[in-house]
């Protein structure tokens, strides 16, 4: 066991938020942490890393164990550039390789050798580090630092990048970085799937499904926990329950668990009633007297089940549409945009089209410019070149992922009202009682809420549209799992069209009818959902490569009667041939060369801690050359790998 939690306890002022919380973590285990939004999940990864202080209840961790928290949307600010602040995470071994190297000048000089001793005692250290630094993983830091980048979309970042130059979703994506390349043996996540393209999503869950260590991981992104979590530990109404299974069976399990408890609690209260009228019908007559006081006796000695609670108060709404609008709702045609400045456009032919009713998912990797289009389609961005048409009827709603339609001086009240002035107070109360806002929350300012209640606001807005086209970037973002699933019912049921950016697979898989993926140089069109796409991607791949084996094949017998064919043909198509087989031959040849080198490093390295050699310091520099020498031939051999590449 790597973490044991007794019986927490955190109350801010008169308000309890954790109520003797007990939890366990295992070596290697994937727990996701659920609740609705201000359950106290983030709170409890905050008093388990040391940043916040319990009320009451133990914290008990293996001695060893070392805990490695990344909070929610905590980006990493640093005045270093990327390279070195990966780097820094390795100091340990970085100091060790400068020692190693001070340790190798040491080893050659003339001088040392004339105190034995002190040659001896160099030595012996120079192996024992060399060990040390090996059994670290010091070789494959390099590696593991390029591998972490890569997957977390900073390939093709320059390495001198200084990281306070980069946005918060990128600082935040860094940060993540950093704490995967320090590996501690608990590693836990708030939310880290904030501000990751679905490409990017599904390299974090590779990465995470083979790590060493355990990991914690509060989320509400369902595909996330499903592909990840091999627990589920429920945080509600203040106390916390676990489940064995990823989310959806956690989804199965509580619904079961709640469907058994009803029928125990219904079927008590049934038995209840019957003994209670036996006990009034009788308790008079002489005859009957003795049973019923027997049953009165039986009724206070009952141990009296508690209802089962349901659901917790969920938002709960639905859009509708004034009108209809025609058959043909909108029309992109070959649209591009180009940002002043910048001689490449950002993305080109775009073209794409949507009839009444369709919901259609927009999807792409991050930086592609999907919130640009939509700020196109809905006419606050211009396009660079081509058209976009609606048809008739058309009137629009427009989710913005980042909340600037909303004025951070406005009450929530305000907010509401001040867009639909003419309704009364009284039925804009009810609904933003509807989405959770009661009381005097409605006085509450823009500029407190947290991301998911500004995101309640807005939705809020866009039901009393009544827009009969919706267009929406990241509805789910900041949603807590009840209220995305809320969101996903109304939208079912809606009437008009919906056009919708979204990473949440989960929500893709349920929503979408279509999907246009957005490029820089245009789009590619899916019938279905996220994962029938991700299937006809890897039919196509497959076809690609079958197709790929039937011309390589027909190429070959065409070679064999090249005397029928023209001239130019057969020479341009038999020196396609000859550079790709050169390409291939020389890609072996520097993989073979590149094992060789790494080798032979290996194998001087163990040379250099054999005591024989100790005292031959003549062999020691001729070593230590060679080592340079093939380490030279090494980076050269992976240079050139890579552009044959």
């Amino acid at each position: 066991m790597l973490l044991q939690v007794s019986n927490i306890t955190k109350s801010y002022g008169v308000n309890v938020v954790l109520s003797n919380i007990s939890m366990q973590v295992q070596e290697r285990e994937r727990i996701g942490l659920v609740g609705v939004n201000g359950a106290g999940k983030s709170t409890l990864l905050k008093i388990i890393a040391g940043e916040m202080s319990a009320d009451s209840g133990d914290i008990h961790k293996a001695k060893e164990t070392k805990i490695g928290y990344l909070a929610q949307n905590s980006g990493l600010n640093s005045d270093r550039t990327i390279e070195a602040e990966m780097r820094a995470v390795f100091s340990h071994l970085i100091e060790a390789e400068q020692e190693l190297r001070e340790l190798e000048m040491k080893i050659a000089d003339p001088a040392l050798h004339e105190d034995e001793k002190r040659y001896t005692d160099t030595l012996e250290r120079y192996a024992r580090r060399s060990d040390w630094f090996r059994e670290q993983g010091g070789f494959e830091m390099n590696t593991r630092i390029n591998s972490v980048l890569h997957g977390m979309g900073f390939g093709s970042f320059p390495p001198d990048t200084v990281i306070s130059t980069l946005s918060g979703g990128q600082k935040t994506r860094l940060a993540l970085a950093r704490i995967l390349l320090q590996s501690p043996e608990l590693l836990m996540l708030d939310e880290p799937t904030n501000y990751l393209d679905i490409e990017t999503l599904t390299w974090l869950e590779s990465y995470l499904r083979g790590y060493s260590g355990a990991i914690v991981v509060v989320s509400h992104d369902r595909y996330f926990l499903d592909a990840l979590a091999q627990t589920i530990i429920e945080i509600e109404r203040r106390s916390s329950k676990r489940y064995t299974g990823n989310y959806s069976r956690y989804m199965e399990l509580k619904a079961a668990e709640y469907e058994i408890n009803m029928k125990q609690y219904e079927k008590q209260q049934d038995e209840i009633s019957r003994m209670e009228q036996f006990v009034q019908r009788n308790i008079v007559r002489a005859s009957t007297t003795k049973r019923a006081q027997s049953r009165r006796k039986t009724l206070d000695k009952m141990e009296r089940l508690d209802k089962p609670l349901g659901d917790l108060k969920k938002a709960h709404f639905s859009f509708e549409i004034e009108r209809s609008t025609g058959k043909d709702v909108l029309d992109v045609n070959d649209v591009s945009v180009t940002f002043a400045g910048h001689g490449k456009p950002l993305f080109q032919n775009v073209s794409f089209q949507l009839k009444r009713g369709e919901t259609v998912a927009l999807i792409g990797p991050n930086g592609i410019g999907k919130s640009t289009l939509l700020k196109v389609i809905v006419g606050q961005n211009e396009p660079t070149s081509g058209t976009i048409r609606f048809g008739t009827h058309v009137k629009i709603g427009y989710y913005d992922q980042e909340q600037t339609r909303l004025n951070p001086q406005n009450t929530v009240l305000e907010e509401v009202w001040g867009t639909y002035s003419h309704m009364e107070e009284a039925r804009i109360r009810t609904v933003l009682g509807n989405f959770l806002f009661s009381g005097e929350d409605v006085l509450k300012r823009i500029s407190s809420l947290s991301g998911g209640e500004k995101a309640r606001v807005s939705l809020a807005k866009l039901m009393l549209a009544q827009a009969n086209v919706l267009i929406l970037d990241e509805p789910t973002n900041h949603l807590d799992l009840f209220s995305k699933e809320v969101l996903e019912a109304a939208l079912l049921d809606y009437e008009g069209t919906l056009f919708f950016i979204s990473h949440d697979r989960y929500f893709l898989n349920k929503m979408a009818e279509r999907i246009v993926e957005l490029k820089p140089s245009g789009t590619d069109h899916f019938l279905g959902n996220y994962d029938e796409m991700i299937e006809k991607k890897r039919e196509i791949e497959e076809e690609r490569l079958e197709t790929l084996s039937k011309q390589t094949a027909i190429s070959s017998k065409a070679a064999a009667s090249s005397e029928n064919m023209p001239a130019s043909s057969y020479e341009a198509d038999k020196q396609a041939k000859r550079e790709e087989r050169n390409r291939q031959r020389k890609l072996e040849q520097l993989e073979q060369e590149i094992a060789t080198l790494e080798q032979q490093i290996a194998e001087l390295e163990q040379q250099l801690t054999d005591p024989s050699i100790f005292n031959d310091y003549i062999r020691i520099q001729e070593i230590q050359a060679a080592i340079e020498q093939r380490k030279a031939s090494l980076t050269a051999a992976y240079e050139e790998w890579e552009q044959y590449m």
